[in-house]
């Protein structure tokens, strides 16, 4: 244990098992009356008593009426981030988690004593590091898959027209009018009108489609079929069903001609040759890529496996929390609340964290094999790294590198410098793995 004094402040720290510690947090008694005043401040206004104005009571009368300790809880929460803050500053280990904090001495006139247990930065042995040997990746682009790339393409450019001269086709696009039976009567959800089927699509009862191929429009035409075994609606499940079907529309897509002039309006190219050859450039260039990440993913989980380390459940938590909010945002700017996100799914907060927990804990393995393959091998990153990086972030957000440098504080900038530093570490890792 030891102590370190931070202002009027004074902190202890206890190293505890598992890579655990526990801070004790002194704010002196003149600090937290100022808490105590804020707190009085921000809620006086909620305060009625006979005599005075609303918003206008003396602190006094409060504590007279209610205790000395009415405002103490609320000066607690407005102490505790602050001295917590300044305890992170100074303390010489590395913390990585939220903290569990809990109150120790909360009283008139005596110091505010807390305590916070953290998880701290596990120490990392490193096995095998250099020479990995991982499986050798083909990145070639063959012949079927640019047919099959166009060919995505052509049907982005597709354009439907109506059918009235033939029956259905495998592939077209239906609007049927149809209601089903079973045991000779109607059901619950077994009857609709102008249902959108496209043949092939298998979205309906299997043996359902491919029974309307042949069917003639305004022609009512029999399906049989039988539900499923494990049916949603238990009542159906295995049951024979026969539905009347009235096929009231017949659309077909009509791809464009595999020709220069197809070539020219999807792309930047005038020949089909070019815009071929440009379709395996891309391929192969997303090929590549998806090598390089498999490479790297590779070559850390091997390193990972040949190392020691004891996470800390804290940290993992944290990491988990901090994943779980990131995917909150990202659903936010798709216009949907995670609260609606759990309606639709049936998850909960708890099971979302629990799924994330395997991708926590390879996060937190992957950064600290990596750091200790930095230290061991003294990697830092250089003041052109960290310019270069600046000028990718300003780009990317569309502002000048002045305006980008003027919003980067001092722990952005620490933790910019160590994501560079990783990435020198991950280079280093896979330039020196072997392939095989």
């Amino acid at each position: 244990m030891f102590e370190e004094e931070i202002g009027q402040m004074s902190l202890q720290v206890e190293k505890l098992e598992g890579n655990m510690a526990k801070l004790t947090i002194e704010a002196s008694a003149e600090d937290f009356e100022k808490a105590v005043e804020k707190a009085y401040q921000k809620s006086k206004s909620k305060v009625s008593i006979p005599g005075f104005r609303k918003g206008k009571v003396p602190r006094k009368i409060i504590e007279q009426m209610y205790g000395k300790e009415v405002f103490y809880e609320d000066a607690a929460n407005i102490a505790i981030p602050t001295a917590y803050a300044a305890a992170v500053d100074e303390c010489t280990e590395e913390i990585v988690s939220q903290p569990t904090i809990e109150v120790v001495q909360l009283e008139a006139g005596k110091p505010f004593i807390f305590t916070a247990e953290v998880a701290l930065k596990p120490d990392v042995t490193l096995g095998k590091y250099k020479g990995i040997e991982i499986d050798k990746i083909d990145v070639t682009v063959t012949e079927e898959e640019i047919d099959a790339a166009i060919d995505k393409e052509r049907e982005r450019n597709a354009r439907t027209t109506f059918v009235e001269d033939r029956a259905v086709q495998d592939g077209d696009m239906t609007v049927l009018d149809y209601e089903g039976f079973v045991d000779g009567k109607t059901f619950e959800g077994g009857k609709d009108e102008n249902y959108p089927l496209t043949i092939g699509s298998n979205t309906f009862i299997p043996g359902f489609e491919e029974q309307l191929i042949g069917a003639e429009i305004g022609k009512e035409v029999e399906v049989n079929v039988t539900f499923p075994e494990d049916y949603h609606a238990a009542e159906l499940a295995g049951k024979p069903a026969l539905f009347k079907c009235i096929v009231r529309e017949i659309k077909k897509k009509e791809l464009p001609e595999l020709d220069d002039e197809f070539a020219s309006e999807v792309s930047e190219f005038d020949t089909l040759a070019e815009y071929r050859e440009d379709v395996k450039k891309n391929l192969t260039l997303k090929k590549e890529e998806e090598a390089k990440n498999e490479r790297e993913e590779a070559v850390v989980d091997a390193i990972i496996a040949d190392a020691q380390m004891d996470i800390p459940e804290a940290m993992l938590t944290t990491q988990q929390r901090q994943m779980a909010d990131d995917f909150s945002q990202r659903i936010r700017m798709q216009g949907i609340t995670i609260e609606q996100y759990f309606q639709f799914t049936g998850l909960t907060m708890d099971a979302l964290l629990e799924q994330m927990k395997p991708q926590a804990e390879q996060r937190i393995k992957s950064r600290l094999v990596l750091e200790a393959v930095a230290k061991a091998e003294n990697l830092e990153a250089s003041e052109e790294d960290y310019t270069n990086e600046i000028k990718k972030m300003a780009e990317a957000y569309r502002m000048t590198e002045e305006k980008m440098t003027e919003m980067i504080g001092a722990f952005e900038e620490k933790a910019i410098k160590e994501d560079l530093r990783a990435k020198k570490a991950l280079d280093f890792v896979v330039e020196n793995a072997v392939e095989k």
